[in-house]
């Protein structure tokens, strides 16, 4: 018998949301928990928090957070809700409109962090900015789940943090000038 294969843990770079936006997205997974759906609010880790995923590795050396850091906070918007998967259950997302302020982070993310594994939906090209509602969502429960995901919510992505699964923990890179 064969050993199984070892399971792959994948880092990931983090854009943050300013305390307004971040309280709206709690209020969307919070309304979805009181409907009975699928939702983020299940997951009470200190780590579970809304951001804007820029980079997804299994591996990721040093890099000089600094020279994203020096740019001053990117106007986003939330807007249109997105499903992500197949089959009967799916990921329910906010989409994030794609400035060119948001696509220069992100450019320069992968640039400051070099070449490397990157998981094929962060790349260039490929990237779909969102912040997720709920994860495994019944698609029967669709419906009701999107009468409570508004309107477009303004806001700005203030800093970065990494997010290391194997060990559970959460590193502050900073916060833009």
């Amino acid at each position: 018998m064969r050993d199984p294969e070892p399971k792959r843990s994948f880092l990931s770079i983090e854009l943050l949301l300013d305390p307004d936006a971040e309280a709206a997205v709690r209020a969307e997974w919070d309304a979805l928990a009181a409907l009975g759906v699928s939702s983020l609010a299940h997951h009470t880790s200190a780590s579970n928090r809304p951001h804007v995923t820029l980079l997804v590795r299994t591996e990721l050396g040093p890099f000089d957070a600094h020279a994203l850091l020096e740019r001053s906070p990117i106007s986003i918007t939330l807007s249109a809700p997105l499903l992500f998967g197949a089959g009967d259950r799916r990921v329910l997302a906010r989409s994030i409109v794609p400035t060119a302020e948001l696509l220069d982070i992100h450019a320069a993310m992968h640039a400051v962090a070099g070449p490397g594994d990157d998981a094929p939906h962060t790349t260039s090209g490929n990237w779909t900015p969102h912040v997720s509602l709920a994860r495994r969502l019944r698609v029967v429960d669709l419906p009701a789940a999107l009468e409570h995901v508004g309107g477009e919510i303004h806001g700005r992505a203030e800093g970065l943090r990494r997010w290391d699964p194997m060990t559970a923990t959460v590193t502050d890179l900073g916060t833009f000038a």
